[in-house]
């Protein structure tokens, strides 16, 4: 598990194990955000499994699962909802961190901007210039 960060309070990382749990509370983390379904793949660790780990160790825990192909307009308000409400820093998984970013971009567009988002998520290793060329054609 290799968190990357996006903002100061933001980071994603690929799928976690209850074993990440201790690095991620001693990485100074507070909450961690599931963005992943249960048995999306075989043997990925279940969700239940992960918060209990999380909150044993003190960390806040909130899952707001979809996939890229099934994602809807309520994931992304649960989404902002999560990382409006939630006590920072967060982690966010799901298979690679990818998802994640997609979602962090999505949802923080209008405030912060296409160059801002695009430095962001390159500096953490994704490229979002595909979403966000759609965002810039959509407004």
């Amino acid at each position: 598990m290799e968190p990357r960060q996006i903002t100061e309070d933001f980071a994603v990382s690929a799928q976690i194990t209850p074993e990440d749990i201790p690095a991620i509370a001693a990485a100074g983390f507070r909450t961690i955000m599931c963005n992943r379904p249960d048995d999306e793949d075989p043997g990925q660790p279940e969700v239940a499994a992960v918060a209990e780990a999380a909150r044993a160790a003190g960390l806040e825990m909130c899952c707001v699962p979809f996939t890229s192909a099934t994602m809807t307009e309520a994931d992304v308000a649960a989404f902002r909802e999560a990382l409006d409400k939630s006590p920072k820093p967060m982690l966010a998984y799901c298979r690679t961190g990818t998802r994640c970013t997609m979602m962090w971009s999505l949802v923080n567009y209008d405030a912060l901007g296409a160059e801002t988002i695009l430095n962001a998520t390159s500096a953490a290793g994704y490229d979002m210039s595909g979403l966000v060329a759609r965002l810039r054609a959509q407004k």
